[in-house]
């Protein structure tokens, strides 16, 4: 395997023995501390039942808690710090790999990863925002805010991709689009625009997929395809709840947070009822962090399906498809 991957990422692969717990985990890493004590006891094999009960308790618990999220609850998970990034997932579905960098314009942008590679037995452009994992490497990479030279790259590479007749695979996981003084100089609002006429365009099938955060035209910018899906417990909305509570409430704080996140129907059952996006892919249970191989295989046998029904449809015929299913996106009926 060829390119940059993750310093982090095996980490990520590998089940999580110190998974970070949200406050709404409470009551399930409670359980999980006493079943790490009783298994530690050197009498432990007598007290296996009492094991076995705690275990299923712990299941059954973790279960009805992400089964019954609040939509703010659902962006926290979504921006968990152990939650697989766009790197781990082609470590762990992607085989001839070969990152792709640079613009040929003004540089190479880290918050944007483009590169060839076999997903099963499909080759194709994988596209994909990278938050990074440390401090050090999510200051490289803005935190997942793309700059111009990250939007341009990926269209540069999709045009490499349609030019030899591969599929693309974008992975959206961005709180927005990189605010600063220097990309609105290079033309972001441009480059986010241009993207968008660009990839209605392309004559080769694109599967989009929000892993975690689609915040704003930034997700927009590698958000155009034939397919939209979003990871279960991702969101995907116009703003983030605190930019949306600080207009409309002028703090972001937990309250208004919660109440701006369930104004934005921002969650996958939203979205799906909303006619935004077209299937919501289930995350193993207690989220794609808790168990990053079975997102991961998840992921790669979406990605197959849905690429294998597109290729059966001819390019002029999946042009148009696109461009209608976007354009009848909130149309009155």
């Amino acid at each position: 395997m060829r390119g940059r991957l993750a310093p982090a990422a095996s980490a990520t692969i590998c089940l999580m023995s110190a998974v970070q717990i949200l406050d709404f985990e409470q009551p399930i890493a409670e359980i999980e501390r006493q079943i790490s004590a009783l298994e530690g006891r050197p009498d432990a094999s007598a007290i296996a039942d009492e094991i076995r009960t705690l275990h299923e308790t712990r299941s059954s618990l973790l279960s009805k808690t992400y089964g019954s999220l609040t939509p703010w609850q659902t962006v926290r998970v979504a921006r968990h710090p152990q939650r697989p990034q766009t790197l781990d997932y082609v470590q762990m579905i992607c085989r001839d790999w070969c990152e792709l960098h640079g613009d040929r314009r003004h540089g190479d942008d880290p918050a944007i990863v483009t590169g060839f590679g076999r997903i099963g037995s499909i080759k194709c452009l994988v596209v994909g925002h990278q938050k990074g994992r440390d401090t050090k490497e999510r200051l490289a990479c803005h935190f997942g805010c793309a700059h111009p030279e990250g939007y341009r790259k990926a269209l540069l590479k999709m045009k490499l991709a349609e030019k030899f007749r591969l599929p693309i695979v974008t992975l959206i996981d961005t709180p927005g689009a990189y605010p600063g003084i220097g990309a609105e100089q290079r033309g972001q609002a441009e480059s986010i625009a241009v993207n968008l006429r660009e990839m209605s365009r392309l004559r080769v099938p694109v599967i989009c997929i929000v892993i975690g955060e689609g915040g704003s035209g930034g997700a927009l910018g590698i958000g155009v395809g034939d397919r939209v899906a979003m990871l279960q417990n991702s969101w995907y909305s116009v703003i983030s709840p605190e930019g949306c509570a600080a207009i409309l409430w002028k703090e972001a704080n937990e309250k208004t947070n919660n109440l701006a996140a369930n104004a934005l129907s921002l969650t996958a059952t939203h979205n799906l009822k909303n006619g935004l996006i077209d299937d919501v892919i289930p995350e193993p249970v207690g989220g794609a962090h808790r168990n990053p191989k079975a997102m991961a295989d998840a992921i790669q046998h979406y990605v197959v399906d849905r690429v294998r029904e597109l290729q059966r449809i001819d390019p002029d015929t999946l042009v148009r498809k696109r461009y209608e299913k976007f354009r009848a996106i909130a149309s009155v009926k």
